[in-house]
């Protein structure tokens, strides 16, 4: 691999802001100053009016999900390659625990993803069913590089535990160095209304939203907050969506609880309204979309720090998997959301977005004044890597990490839509939204693998991150 040299560029932080150059050297970055000089070999690009951040982290992503009779329709290779398109060059995935031992799941997964990968990935093993010898297993994981695990206290029957068994998850993740993540709703009150609501003949997509209400997440909020109290151990509740959780969150906090949290950024931008229109099934995600007054809290969530992390929970479903789309020069389809036409409880739970996480929070939230560019950073790439064990090898420009670098045109104007995102379905979330910023070139470990509109990844370049236990907690 030839050495690379990105002068005259504006280098993006967490905490800084300045004019420097970037040499990077095999998969490294080895220097970083003013007026570097370029080895005789070195490619030499010019970054000068353009800005240059570390590549993006997204901890919350599902590829090849298996859901409502069907399979999220971006697999390793096309969800890694819009991720990249966006300018996230790492994404973690969640390993179900389909089958015992817990390292047996996790050496299915590879199998899946290895080949596949065009970014550096990671997993998390997913917690759904827990006795004596799932809790034995748990401190095997760190050693196969997982260091993080996930509960829910939703989809009774399914994927929840009790929350005595979370108390114990909680606990043995404490001791081995890994961090709980949990899905937090009440899913005793969802089971109760999903049924009176079909039975009441309410199968519209908005009754996706009222059959699990606010409240039930802001309660699972805190109770999640106050397990992590009692079993003295760090806690990160995803995909928050209610303002209310917010407050819960910043509750704890404040109470010298370790508790962080991520929002997305569906969560910011749609509501219920959203569901109500003729093509509501596009915005069917659990947890679902709230109110404007929602969006609003979780913007100041994540001004003020009390949200540490900007997601996705990318996980996209044709919304008309009958119509085939053109991808890669192949026609694809794949059975969607129109498999819960005229019930809301058959409509596949998800979304895409792993491509538009970073555009999407520039031009809606760096230009729009409501966070800084280095808070940009750190919510998409930094704090990520810094509290799943990843830093600093990723999130950061420094010499000895990764040479995971974006080099961002920040006047570049474009309407957004499916035809940019690079996501193998067949709708945008953000479709006909003007953009100012976007990414110019993307490299992976000093890798080129986006220029503008060109697309240099391959499959199985992606290498799985070996994460650290005992992450930072923020």
């Amino acid at each position: 691999m030839s050495n690379l040299l990105i002068k005259n560029g504006t280098l993006i932080t967490a905490a800084e802001t300045f004019q420097a150059d970037i040499l990077v050297e095999g998969e490294k970055i080895a220097q970083i100053g003013p007026e570097l000089t370029a080895p005789a070999n070195a490619e030499v690009v010019d970054a000068g009016g353009k800005l240059v951040m570390p590549g993006g982290v997204d901890v919350h992503t599902h590829f090849s999900l298996p859901m409502a009779g069907t399979i999220s329709s971006d697999d390793h290779y096309t969800g890694h390659k819009g991720a990249a398109f966006g300018g996230t060059t790492t994404a973690i995935d969640f390993v179900s625990q389909d089958t015992s031992p817990l390292l047996a799941n996790i050496e299915a997964a590879h199998v899946n993803a290895d080949p596949k990968a065009a970014i550096d990935f990671g997993f998390h093993m997913n917690i759904t069913h827990f006795d004596d010898q799932v809790a034995a297993e748990i401190g095997q994981l760190p050693a196969a590089g997982v260091t993080s695990v996930k509960v829910f206290t939703a989809y009774n029957g399914r994927l929840r535990l009790s929350d005595g068994e979370i108390f114990k998850v909680l606990r043995l993740a404490r001791q081995h160095g890994l961090l709980t993540m949990v899905h937090a709703e009440n899913g005793d009150v969802i089971e109760t209304l999903v049924a009176e609501a079909l039975t009441a003949g309410h199968t519209a997509p908005e009754w996706h939203s009222l059959t699990r209400p606010s409240w039930g997440a802001v309660e699972a909020t805190l109770r999640t907050a106050a397990l992590a109290a009692q079993a003295e151990a760090p806690v990160y509740i995803v995909h928050m969506n209610v303002g209310g959780e917010v407050d819960q969150v910043a509750y704890a906090r404040a109470h010298g609880i370790q508790v962080m949290a991520e929002t997305c950024p569906q969560y910011l931008f749609f509501t219920i309204d959203n569901l109500r229109g003729p093509d509501g099934a596009k915005w069917v995600c659990s947890p679902p979309m709230r109110s404007a007054a929602d969006n609003a809290r979780l913007w100041t969530g994540i001004a003020d720090g009390t949200l540490q992390v900007m997601a996705t929970d990318h996980c996209p479903f044709f919304f008309d998997g009958r119509k085939p789309i053109l991808y890669e020069g192949k026609e694809v389809a794949i059975p969607g959301k129109e498999l819960g036409n005229g019930n809301f409880t058959l409509v596949p739970n998800g979304l895409p977005g792993v491509g538009d996480r970073m555009p999407i929070l520039w031009t809606y939230g760096v230009r729009s004044g409501r966070i800084t560019p280095n808070q940009f950073v750190a919510l998409t790439s930094t704090n990520p890597a810094r509290i799943f064990g990843m830093y600093p090898r990723k999130g950061t420009l420094m010499p000895g990490a990764d040479a995971d670098i974006v080099i961002w045109d920040p006047e570049r104007r474009l309407k957004y839509g499916v035809a940019h995102a690079q996501h193998r379905t067949d709708y945008n979330l953000y479709e006909g939204w003007e953009l100012v910023g976007y990414p110019e070139r993307v490299y992976l470990r000093g890798n080129l693998i986006v220029e503008n509109e060109t697309w240099y990844g391959k499959p199985g370049m992606g290498r799985f991150i070996h994460r650290k236990a005992f992450g930072d907690i923020l």
